[in-house]
């Protein structure tokens, strides 16, 4: 028997349109798993399933736009194993095979013995789910079994990110692997990362799946430890009578319930239904993406989130097994609304509308490509800068002839350090004077507290261009290194970035950026400052000018420079003073020794 799967109550909007669809035809679903995500005017919001069972067709595609009762898919019953265990719990009867009357009690019918065929069925249905249920109390027991004891591999620390999406999985069940293997990819705002085994052994589970947020000690794998013992009875009787917490949450829930029925435990299996049992991701075995949703949460509070325009996603939920309850979401709004005053506070709370799309199609040919999280957040970090700071941009120029030939003449040496030398370190170098004798550009702006905070470090970001987007390394305590330390710390943080493996706490406590173009041309450009720095420095290629020196027109390499910055912090006269100092640092290194 089959089912229809409506759109629940959409809290007064109407023509949402779907935007994703997480499962496909033949998907084996639970009770509130994801069916399909939908986006109004101020939220997207997941469909949940009402009950389990088997997707049969799917009526929406990507792109339809629907109101409250729309038909989204059809919902197939579970299988007949199920349906015979169903009957002997009571929960449905058949009164002609059965020989009772309708009107019998529901122990009568619980213990009236079937048909012949239906009796030979439900064993063979017992059999097998019952060896399904020993198999997946056997995955998510906590102790080991015959070849050993098992343990949890958990998310070392992020630094400062809370829950960071799983990219890509790099084991699988039965996989041997050694301390240090990568276990899964995680894609932060800034970059993506592996995480690595702590130790050794065969991965017997796997807990998280592709899309799932994830933070610092949340579990990734479980693996067999080799050498740990047999599994204990004990662990084996707390492993039975708590199957109902087993991946496949509503199956495997509903068939332990049936097993202890037999037993005459049915009270206490009903105990254990599925919506109190701890939901965990099922496998994605077959390579598709698990259909629940990483997000739990009551329809109250889901209609409250749309009504709030609240994406759940967003919300770290309090309750068991970070349940969101409306408290939370309360909370959350609380605390956009006041982050949202601070920046309006600032002069930044702006935000204009995009502009809306033609049909490019009837133009030519077209084709779409989905954004990295590094670009979308990028374009999102760009655009808030951009809205928020009081851009300046000076543009000056260095002379580096006399430095351009130190540094040709330094390549014997730069093989002896085991380096490259470009003329990037030595613009580091320059930066980190300038930002010491300079200090308004070594600041950040505190609008709550209306005070200036003054940096006692030199940290100095570098734009490095990627496949996946751009990224910023930074470079600590700049002033304190040698011109050869810098170089080979470019060099390595560069190929971190292009390997993406570069560490969040690698991207973080700078106090200028330097990017630089001058590998490609140009002649100069605005870069946009990287809040809540307060200053950027550009650089283009440098070119051969005649330059008026001593009397007489002479060919000197001349470098363009282009500081942007924040003229709520930083004036005019003191980002002339800053490209002017550049130019002497760099027009004569000694200085640097000065």
């Amino acid at each position: 028997m089959s089912k229809e799967i409506r759109v629940p109550d959409l809290g007064g909007a109407s023509d949402v349109e779907v935007i994703e669809i997480y499962v496909s035809e033949g998907d084996d679903i639970a009770a509130e798993d994801s069916i399909l995500a939908m986006e109004s005017d101020k939220a997207s919001m997941d469909i949940p399933a009402p009950e389990g069972g088997r997707i049969k067709s799917i009526k929406v595609k990507v792109g339809d736009k629907l109101n409250e009762g729309d038909v989204i898919a059809e919902l197939e019953e579970a299988d007949a194993g199920d349906k015979a265990d169903d009957e002997e719990d009571g929960t449905e009867t058949d009164g002609d095979e059965s020989g009772e009357s309708a009107d019998a009690d529901e122990s009568d019918r619980a213990e009236e013995t079937p048909a012949p065929s239906r009796d030979s069925a439900s064993r063979d249905s017992d059999g097998s789910e019952e060896q399904q249920a020993k198999e997946s109390v056997e995955r998510s027991a906590d102790t080991g079994d015959e070849a050993g004891s098992t343990e949890v591999l958990t998310v070392p620390d992020l630094g400062d990110f809370g829950e960071v999406p799983v990219i890509e999985i790099s084991v699988a069940i039965g996989d041997v692997i050694k301390p240090e293997d990568s276990l899964v990819v995680l894609e932060s705002d800034k970059a993506t990362m592996d995480v690595p085994a702590s130790k050794g052994g065969k991965v017997v589970e796997i807990l998280v799946a592709v899309n799932d947020k994830v933070k610092q000690g949340s579990p990734v794998v479980r693996i067999e430890v080799e050498g740990g013992g047999a599994r204990s009875s004990d662990s084996e009787e707390k492993g039975k009578s708590d199957t109902g917490a087993a991946k496949d949450g509503g199956k495997s829930a509903e068939r332990t319930s049936s097993a202890a029925a037999e037993k005459g435990e049915s009270d206490e299996a009903d105990s254990q239904r599925p919506e109190k049992a701890p939901k965990v991701r099922r496998e994605a075995t077959d390579g598709r993406e698990p259909a629940s949703s990483a997000v739990h949460a009551g329809p109250a509070v889901r209609k409250l989130a749309r009504e709030l325009g609240v994406k759940l996603e967003s919300v770290e939920g309090s309750g068991p097994k970070q349940r969101i309850l409306k408290e939370d979401l309360q909370d959350f709004v609380k605390s956009n609304m006041q982050a949202i005053g601070k920046a309006g506070s600032a002069g930044g709370g702006i935000r204009i509308a995009s502009v809306p799309l033609p049909d490019f199609s009837q133009f030519g040919e077209t084709s779409r490509q989905a954004m990295t999280k590094i670009q979308k957040l990028t374009a999102e970090n760009m655009s808030r800068s951009w809205q928020t700071v009081p851009h300046v941009t000076q543009f000056d120029e260095a002379d580096i002839t006399e430095l351009e030939d130190f540094r040709k003449a330094q390549k014997a040496a730069a093989e002896r350090q085991n380096t490259k030398l470009t003329i990037l370190p030595f613009l580091l170098k320059a930066c980190a004077i300038a930002l010491r004798r300079i200090p308004q550009f070594n600041v950040a702006q505190d609008f709550d507290r209306h005070e200036l905070v003054h940096k006692d470090y030199v940290h100095i970001g570098m734009a490095v261009d990627t496949p996946s987007g751009l990224l910023v390394p930074v470079i600590r305590d700049v002033d304190q290194k040698s011109i050869w330390d810098i170089a080979r710390e470019c060099i390595e943080l560069a190929n971190k970035a292009r390997d993406k493996k570069l560490k969040s706490s690698e991207m973080q406590g700078g106090c200028f950026t330097i990017s630089s173009l001058g590998a490609i041309g140009g002649t100069a450009f605005t870069p946009i400052v990287n809040t809540p720095e307060v200053a950027i420095l550009g650089v283009s290629r440098a070119s051969i000018k005649p330059v008026y020196v001593e009397g007489s027109f002479q060919p000197r390499l001349m470098l363009p420079l282009s500081l942007s910055y924040d003229h709520r912090a930083v004036n005019g006269a003191d980002a002339a003073r800053f490209t002017s100092l550049l130019g002497e640092l760099l027009g004569d290194i000694r200085h640097m020794l000065l």
